[in-house]
């Protein structure tokens, strides 16, 4: 009787009778793994690919596009507004006696407060739409670890929306340029810095949102808890003259933002603003993550 044959093998082979395909393995000899595919090169993973999906799906979502043009004509329609009402109190009729008086880029900054609705509506929907029609199942598929989810869609946010609100600082200052004529003041640096702060600002507010929206899930409980802290619940605590609740107003990130913006240094300095923002949108992200960890999607 003749010896059964035996199929040569090698890496990733073994052995059979005649006319058995050799059968594929991964490196310790069990089923073929996710990071190296078979048939390819190395599928890209870790944060990278988790930034690199996110943004891609950020400019899939047609209500992205929505927001950022609602942005726009919000910023110049309040821009001009504001510029025009600036040129009405000015009971002067010489516009030399008053010339200068304004800073184009304070326009720009005191148009956000409407305008920056529109952009965090655009931060808070890179989360909670994935909730609203279940495709957070297929992210935390994609990218298992939760933190590397929150950290690329907070890169992918703070990235866009910085930029954003550069373009939108320097579009609120070209829009009131020549409607306060006289009484605008245009200095190039403190433009600059006024366009900067801008950005930096919608950033910082944007991850913010985008932190409540990890945490709470939904649409409107994301919305209508941003729109209370950055602005109802200050204005409520700083009606009464009361010292207390005037400075726990002060420290909330509405005001910090506000006082940064605006380079106050009453009751604190600009940059102390800056940080006490930077910590709520930290605080922010940490609420997002823990609930994203202990919750299934």
């Amino acid at each position: 009787m003749s010896s059964p044959r035996t199929t040569r093998t090698g890496a990733g082979t073994t052995a059979g009778s005649p006319g058995t395909e050799p059968t594929r393995t991964g490196p310790t000899g069990g089923e073929p793994t996710l990071s190296e595919p078979t048939g390819g090169e190395p599928t890209r993973g870790g944060l990278g690919g988790a930034i690199a999906s996110e943004w891609t799906k950020l400019w899939s979502v047609r209500s992205v596009w929505w927001a950022l043009l609602a942005s726009v004509l919000l910023m110049a329609a309040t821009s001009a507004q504001l510029a025009i009402y600036v040129q009405n109190s000015n009971t002067d009729d010489d516009p030399g006696n008053d010339q200068g008086v304004l800073a184009l880029g304070r326009i720009a900054i005191d148009s956000l407060e409407l305008t920056q609705f529109a952009v965090l509506a655009m931060a808070m929907l890179v989360i909670t739409s994935e909730y609203a029609n279940g495709s957070i199942r297929a992210t935390l598929q994609w990218t298992p670890r939760r933190g590397h989810v929150i950290l690329a869609k907070a890169t992918v946010v703070g990235a866009v929306t910085l930029v954003l609100g550069v373009l939108l600082g320097a579009l609120g200052s070209a829009v009131a340029a020549p409607v306060l004529g006289d009484w605008g003041r245009f200095d190039l640096p403190e433009s600059i810095v006024d366009a900067l702060a801008v950005g930096a600002y919608l950033a910082l507010i944007s991850v913010f949102s985008l932190g409540v929206g990890a945490a709470l899930r939904g649409v409107v409980a994301t919305l209508t808890s941003v729109f209370l802290i950055l602005t109802v619940v200050p204005a409520t605590l700083s009606l009464p003259d009361v010292t207390v609740l005037n400075r726990i107003a002060d420290l909330l990130p509405g005001s910090a933002g506000r006082h940064f913006l605006r380079g106050e240094t009453d009751p604190y300095p600009p940059v102390v603003g800056l940080l006490l923002l930077t910590g709520w949108v930290l605080l922010a992200l940490l609420a997002g993550h823990t609930v994203l960890r202990r919750r299934d999607a």
